[in-house]
């Protein structure tokens, strides 16, 4: 078993030590290894059978990864890499596809229930490290990090095509559509809900208006992205038709002149649910491509809700509580 020094005197609480009865891993601190380095003085680290180590507090960077910026801690993402925030979304990523992490940074009290991960990523040469929760900020590029945050590759947006769609109809598989949300935050709590109520798929359109699965909306998704396929489409209004062709009921969301209910077609036709722009709505030529359009009932003092209120609004009554549809 490889040895780690302890923490220096008053470095860490005793409270806050990790209790080596328990059997607990917690991941070593200190500077980022590079991959392909073991950092035990050349030779390989044995895989932990019954780990009992203990975390460091950070310390000063080596190499040419300085502790104050690790590779990927500026606040502007690379192009090619997406940083996952919070607990659940790190564990959701990690039990979908652990080897898509390509580094990790944690505080101390989150690296406390990240043993299993931490064994993965040393095992698989992969950086982790504990860090400041100043680091850790800089790191994710926003204050509400979570406690943790796993870089990982973006995943690429696939294109739907009519086999494609044919196929979704053919199974009986609920279709979101987003007509330019743009606000990235309500795309994931868009993709959250969808999530929860076992929607396999959200189509984006290719507009520069439209939010994209970043930073910001996996961090609110929640891990909710793990659970989606994530499709694009040139025009939403096209789209709805070959929807509506391979026979979908094509429900728009309209903030007025839609139905206060929701009717049922006759039979069990697959759902498509579209909804609009936070500010516009369906644009014109969507909402006319649609088999109808349904408006939540309100008292009239406001004149809409959130469109994540919305989406979670009908997707409880289109999808969950309308037979057919589970």
């Amino acid at each position: 078993m490889p040895h780690f020094s302890k923490p220096g005197p008053g470095s860490l609480p005793a409270s806050s030590r990790p209790d080596p009865a328990a059997g607990e891993f917690v991941a070593p601190a200190g500077p980022p290894r590079p991959r392909g380095a073991s950092g035990y003085g050349g030779a390989k680290p044995p895989v932990p059978v019954a780990p009992t180590l203990t975390a460091q507090r950070p310390l000063a960077g080596s190499g040419n990864l300085p502790a104050s910026e690790p590779k990927g801690s500026r606040s502007g993402p690379a192009r090619d890499e997406l940083k996952l925030c919070g607990l659940a979304a790190v564990r959701a990523r990690f039990a979908r596809d652990p080897s898509s992490i390509q580094r990790l940074f944690f505080d101390y009290a989150t690296g406390r229930q990240i043993g299993v991960i931490c064994k993965v990523l040393a095992q698989a040469k992969k950086v982790y490290r504990c860090v400041e929760p100043a680091e850790l900020e800089k790191i994710a590029g926003s204050i509400h990090h979570g406690g943790i945050v796993a870089v990982v590759a973006p995943p690429a947006l696939r294109v739907a095509e009519a086999g494609d769609i044919r196929q979704w109809a053919k199974r009986g598989e609920a279709v979101l559509v987003l007509d330019r949300i743009g606000n990235a935050h309500n795309l994931g709590a868009i993709a959250r809900t969808a999530a929860f109520f076992g929607v396999p798929r959200l189509v984006l359109p290719e507009d520069a208006a439209a939010a994209r699965p970043t930073d910001a909306a996996h961090r609110v998704a929640e891990g909710g992205f793990e659970h989606l396929e994530v499709w694009q489409v040139k025009s939403l209004a096209t789209f709805a038709r070959e929807l509506t062709a391979a026979g979908y009921d094509v429900v728009g969301a309209a903030t007025r002149g839609g139905r206060p209910d929701t009717p049922r077609p006759a039979g069990r036709k697959p759902l498509a649910l579209l909804l609009g722009n936070e500010e516009h709505g369906l644009a014109s030529e969507v909402a006319e491509a649609c088999s109808r359009l349904v408006t939540i009932p309100g008292n009239g003092k406001i004149e809409s809700l959130n469109v994540s209120v919305a989406a979670a609004v009908l997707m409880w009554e289109l999808l969950v509580r309308a037979p057919g549809q589970r």
